[in-house]
Parts: C-alpha cells; structure tokens; sequence
C-alpha cells in the first residue's frame, strides 16, 4: 500500500553532484496554496547556516510555500558566506518557482564546514522545479539520505468533525542523532486548515514525546531541523474538539519516524526501549533511561546478545537520579535479571538466548515506588558504527 500525500503538495528530487555517488541529493516540497508552517530546532550552539535562517524566517512570519533541502554539504560553521549561499539557494528556487525566497524554508546535511557548492546549485534548480510532482513520496525520502540505509517515510489519513485529513511524513538520520529538539532532517505536510500558533504546539508537545526520546550515538547535530507544512487544501477545518486526534496522529507519524532513524542507527542491529518508571519525578526517569541508552557498555552489551545486567545497574548508579538500590528492578525482554540489590536465581542467560536474537529490546527498570516515568528508544553500538564514522570524510 502506497504512503498517501498530502492534497496540493508537490514534490520533486533531482542529483545536483553533491553527493559522491551520483544519486538525487536536492529535493523540494512545493504547495499550491500557503501553508501554516511550524519549526523546531536544533539547540546545538553550532547551529547550521539554514537552521539560522528557517528560525529567522518562522519568526518573522508563520507561512511558507515550500521545503529545500539538500545532502552532502551540511553548510554548518561557514560564517556570515554560508548565510549568504543559504538565501542565494531561496532566491534561485523562489524566482524558478515565481514564488518569494522568505516562502522557501531550507535545510541541509553532511559534511560541517564546506561552503555550498554554488555553480552546481545554478545548474540543477531549473531541473529540480520542472521534476516538480513528478517524485514520488518514497523518491524524495532517498534524496535526503546520507549514510542512511534506507528512506523514512509514512503518512496516515485522519477522519475529524469536518472530514478526512492527510498527513505524510519524511526523515532522514542513522548517525550523530540524539535529538535535542527533532531529528536530522524531517518535514510533516497536512492538508488540513490549521492556525499557525495551534499547529506550532501540536508539533512542540509531539517532538517532546517522540523525536526527543530516540538516541542513536548521544550527539546532538548542528543541522536537526523539523518542519510542518499546512496548505488546508482539503478543506477540512480542524475544530477545537479535533485537537486531540490531530495531536495524536502527529505522535504517531513523528513516532514511527523515531523509530525508523533508531533502527537505522549507523551499523545498529537493535532498538532498546528502554521504558522507566517509579522515579522520584519524570527527570529522574529520563536521566536514568538515557544514561543506560548512552552506555556504550550497555550497547555493546546488547550488539553481543549478552543480557549481562551488571552494566545496566551500574549505569544506573551514575546516572544521578535518587532512589534506593535494594528497590531497583531491572528486566530485560520480560525476564527479571535483578532485584533487591543482586541479581535474580534465573537462569536468564538461558531464558534470553532466543530474545536476544531479535531486533527490539524490551528493558524495563523500575527505581522505586514514585509516579516519574520515561521512555527512550536507543540503538546498539556495533562494528560498523565506527567504520562508518571513521571514513566519513574520506
């Protein structure tokens, strides 16, 4: 079954040279009608020519037309030129498209510190706009791909008071994501109608639950940028009382891409959902689900199919939180490795040996008796990992 698109949305993918290997690295998603856009973003202080300028931009004005993103030059740590090259790439797709280059809101990824290759970007935007509604959900997807293995893309239809809404989503990641706000690169588009200021808080609590929770290697990019596109071209109003099924579609789009970028995690071979309750408080809980998630002798642990419980608790005992270790259990795929401060008499190597074997993970760690609770997806770290991350430049 197809991923559906969102009505008035078009997309197109084209190879402007920037990646090595020749495949589309430029994409543009192009509505009909003006949209009600919403951003977030990285919090990393290094932040990326083109995540300065979409804050800039949705600050000035919550409207856009359209999405420009390209792979392969990140444009990150390029000074006041790299500002420029960004703005000069809105004009040239804006004055194609005979729309404003303030309605084109840009993203990039790949390599920090090369400035843009400008004359590749003069040669490919003509193409790029005529490709327009000619890419498939799937195509455009692939064209944000760096050392992905494999596009992130899903959609779903929603029936609210007035009728049925569209929303597609798209993502690209599998290294250095540990977001502290989105994900690498990813755009919603709906066709609903939507106010602005209501379709920013949608996307704001939605990133809290989703994006926000996924983990890969616990680096935060200079690039992260999520944006969402409303053009309201189904005609369909979304009413005060539709609020909570909008939001909870958008959970489950950002969701399913969350876990897409996990389970793509450079090398990784599996996902960790890593799920803690009865914390002092719902900080206590992230600090211990992430302090587990980063372990990289938890992860390692985990590529090697070793339910060895010894480095979960002791990450556990530095994760900063407050509880009493005699209170501490720990589970791994429904099998209790530990409690009352020693491991259980199980034979949960045995029990395990199957379980292991598959992709998601289930660890579930209770700290005591309080109401804080987290839940955070993380990848196993792997061989691969490093040989993807030490080649990257070259």
């Amino acid at each position: 079954m197809s991923t559906p698109l969102a009505k008035g949305f078009q997309l197109a993918a084209v190879s402007a040279g920037f990646k090595r290997s020749g495949k589309p690295d430029l994409s543009l998603v192009y509505s009909q009608l003006p949209c009600s856009a919403a951003g977030v973003f990285t919090t990393n202080m290094f932040k990326a020519a083109p995540v300065l300028v979409g804050q800039e931009m949705l600050h000035k004005s919550p409207h856009a037309r359209a999405v420009l993103v390209n792979t392969g030059q990140a444009n990150a740590c390029t000074g006041e030129q790299g500002i420029a090259n960004c703005r000069h790439t809105q004009t040239l797709v804006g004055t194609a498209l005979g729309i404003g280059p303030e309605e084109i809101l840009p993203a990039s990824t790949g390599v920090i510190g090369a400035q843009m290759n400008m004359p590749a970007w003069e040669s490919a935007v003509p193409a790029l706009v005529q490709n327009l509604g000619n890419a498939s959900v799937e195509e455009l997807a692939k064209a944000m791909m760096t050392t992905d293995s494999f596009p992130k893309f899903c959609g779903e239809q929603v029936s609210l008071t007035g009728g049925v809404v569209t929303l597609t989503g798209f993502a690209k990641g599998a290294g250095m994501i540990c977001p502290n706000m989105a994900t690498m690169i990813s755009t919603v588009l709906c066709d609903a109608v939507i106010p602005p200021a209501a379709w920013q808080r949608l996307f704001s609590r939605a990133v809290a639950l989703t994006f926000n929770r996924a983990t890969v290697d616990g680096d935060t990019s200079t690039n992260d940028t999520l944006y969402g596109l409303a053009n309201g071209a189904s005609g369909v109003r979304v009413a005060r009382q539709d609020m909570a099924l909008m939001e909870a579609a958008l959970v489950r789009i950002l969701g399913n891409l969350a876990y897409m970028l996990v389970q793509d995690g450079e090398g990784a071979t599996k996902v960790m959902h890593i799920h803690v309750t009865g914390a002092r408080n719902a900080a206590d809980a992230e600090r211990a689900a992430r302090t587990v998630g980063h372990s990289q002798l938890v992860k390692t642990a985990m590529y090697g199919k070793d339910a060895n419980w010894g480095r979960i608790v002791a990450a556990l005992g530095r994760c900063g939180a407050k509880f009493v270790p005699e209170e501490v259990r720990v589970s791994l795929c429904g099998v209790e490795l530990f409690a009352g401060g020693q491991p259980t008499p199980l034979d949960f190597d045995s029990l395990l040996k199957e379980p292991l074997q598959g992709r998601d993970l289930a660890m579930d760690i209770v700290l005591g008796s309080g109401d804080g609770e987290y839940t955070l997806l993380a990848s196993d770290l792997t061989h691969e990992y490093v040989n993807i991350n030490a080649d990257y430049r070259s």
